[in-house]
């Protein structure tokens, strides 16, 4: 029985630590494209004493993304300041923590099947 129970503890912690070192090191992140509608932005209430799991951030935004093949994801991410009106941003969007990190980038630096889902900025 003893000698059972060791094979599966010892078959747990083997599980355990690949995967949390696919999480850490080998889960392949995602970039999807996106463009700042403030109209889609939403405030964050702040909640003291109380997790917050929309991530602490003052504004939320929920918007229509797309990969590099144009393929559409409705992403939420949050922002510590209110984003510039129409400006392009390239998410990074890690397996099951969502969106690690952004950038803006012009309309030019975009993946050609992205450029088709916006038209181009007349600036």
């Amino acid at each position: 029985m003893k000698k059972y129970i060791l094979i599966i503890s010892a078959a747990i912690i083997l599980v355990s630590f690949c995967f949390g070192t696919w999480f850490v090191f080998g889960a392949k992140n995602n970039y999807y494209y996106t463009q700042i509608d403030n109209g889609k932005m939403e405030e964050n209430e702040k909640r003291e004493g109380v997790i917050d799991f929309k991530g602490g951030m003052p504004y939320l935004y929920t918007l229509d993304s797309y990969d590099k093949n144009g393929q559409e994801e409705i992403v939420t991410f949050g922002s510590s300041k209110k984003l510039k009106e129409g400006a392009f941003l390239k998410l990074n969007i890690a397996p099951i923590r969502g969106v690690t990190s952004w950038e803006e980038v012009k309309y030019n630096d975009l993946p050609p099947a992205v450029k088709e889902k916006y038209p181009q900025p007349s600036h």
